[in-house]
């Protein structure tokens, strides 16, 4: 029996890993991250498991901080609707088309099974996976770019899905306690720190977390500090290996490839049989398993590097560049675009929510959705009595839209809402524009 494969690629012969034997490498880094991964004896164990305001207690409570998290995570709304948002290819009614939500099954996968591996947390790497996308707009990552235009020009920020991730668990998302109250997440710093600071798209390799704890506040452009810890940066690294393989898949099963571009992905699959997820994500979790360590980080070795980086630049040319996206991205702007002045148009200082609610007559869906989205994020002041008063009192949360009489605060909840929209759900009611059921205002 044998462990064969060079320069990073791993066979594991089945019959010493049944008898359930050291495998990889020969065993030599399996644990080796166990004297620095994020548990109780870690010496910033209580910062990291810091949350911004405590959760209800339960006496019989039986998980960990950040099993804890990955279950107020799967259990929140936002986390359900990644079901129905672009990963790459828009194509809802697509049973097999990759969405947003199986690609965070995807990195959970490939996280989890490093972490549990190189002897991290893998309940905190769990966590980190499972939240690290939930801050992605409808339509991709070309969704990002105009809602990132429309937050420019309208409150003088830049929308990035990292970012909106930290800021949606913080104040946008809401989860109902024990007293059918509606808080805010307050997930702990180490699974915000992961959400914000996961971006995948730098080429680079040893992947290790910085020193300080900052305040997550300080993230003010993509990618600018790595995780704080290591089970972050397993997410991180993750995350490129999750994806590169399944949208090659997509791309071949929606026949968006030339014959050309596919003879240029067989060449490269020569050295390993085939170029499909399964073997890229094996062959990177075993060489990342077999090369990372405390001193060097969480790295590949640089043949394995290479080959991923040679893959991630295919599908950048002839993927995310390819020029038929084009009416899908002019699809989307419509879409976004069109809900956004719809809604903006109907700011007025002192007048706002009342416009919305009038609108309902004639955007039924649209208006009475962005209503309850008001309802739970701004003071109740600004609300009339009836339901929409009811479920403000309800939500034990920080307002966040403190002055809808504020043009820029009212902008600002229109961004936050179409950013937590689906495909689906941005199509249906940027179909109720077009019903002309008379005139507004």
């Amino acid at each position: 029996m044998h462990i064969s494969g060079g320069d990073g690629l791993f066979a594991v012969n089945f019959a010493l890993y049944r008898a359930g034997k050291v495998w990889y490498n020969g065993g030599m880094n399996k644990n080796a991250f166990a004297n620095v991964a994020a548990t109780e004896d870690n010496p910033a164990w209580k910062d990291l498991c810091a949350r911004p305001a405590e959760l209800y207690a339960r006496a019989d409570e039986i998980r960990s901080p950040f099993a804890r998290d990955y279950t107020r995570i799967l259990h929140s709304t936002a986390f359900r609707r990644l079901k129905h948002k672009t990963q790459v290819f828009y194509n809802v009614d697509n049973d097999h088309v990759c969405t947003r939500l199986e690609h965070v099954a995807h990195v959970e996968s490939v996280a989890n099974t490093i972490a549990k591996y190189l002897g991290l947390n893998d309940e905190l790497t769990r966590a980190i996976s499972f939240g690290h996308d939930l801050g992605h707009a409808p339509f991709g990552h070309y969704g990002e770019k105009v809602l990132s235009a429309l937050s420019q020009k309208h409150t003088g920020t830049t929308f990035w899905h990292e970012r909106n991730g930290l800021r949606l668990v913080d104040k946008l998302e809401l989860l109902e306690d024990n007293n059918k109250n509606l808080r805010n997440l307050n997930l702990t710093y180490a699974v915000r720190d992961g959400i914000i600071s996961h971006c995948g798209e730098v080429d680079q390799n040893g992947i290790r977390p910085r020193e300080q704890l900052i305040d997550l506040e300080q993230f003010d452009r993509v990618g600018k500090y790595q995780p704080a810890t290591w089970e972050g940066c397993v997410v991180k690294i993750s995350d490129k290996i999750a994806y590169i393989g399944r949208d090659i898949e997509d791309a071949l099963s929606l026949g968006f490839l030339t014959r050309g571009q596919v003879e240029e992905l067989e060449a490269m699959a020569q050295e390993s049989g085939a170029l499909n997820t399964t073997v890229i994500i094996h062959d990177l979790i075993s060489d990342i398993c077999a090369n990372s360590t405390p001193q060097k980080g969480i790295c590949l070795s640089d043949k394995a590097n290479k080959k991923l980086n040679a893959v991630k630049s295919f599908n950048y040319k002839n993927i995310y560049s390819n020029p038929r996206f084009e009416p899908y991205q002019a699809y989307a702007s419509l879409v976004l675009n069109g809900l956004f002045g719809v809604l903006m148009d109907m700011f007025a200082p002192g007048y706002a929510v009342a416009n919305v609610l009038n609108g309902q007559k004639y955007y039924p869906l649209l208006c009475s959705s962005f209503s309850g989205w008001l309802a739970r994020l701004c003071p109740p002041e600004y609300l009339p009595q009836g339901q929409l008063k009811e479920l403000s009192a309800r939500c034990v949360n920080a307002k966040v839209y403190e002055n809808l009489d504020d043009e820029r605060v009212f902008a600002q909840a229109i961004i936050d809402f179409l950013s937590g929209m689906t495909d689906k759900f941005a199509v249906k009611v940027h179909g109720e524009l077009l019903s002309y059921r008379g005139a507004i205002f």
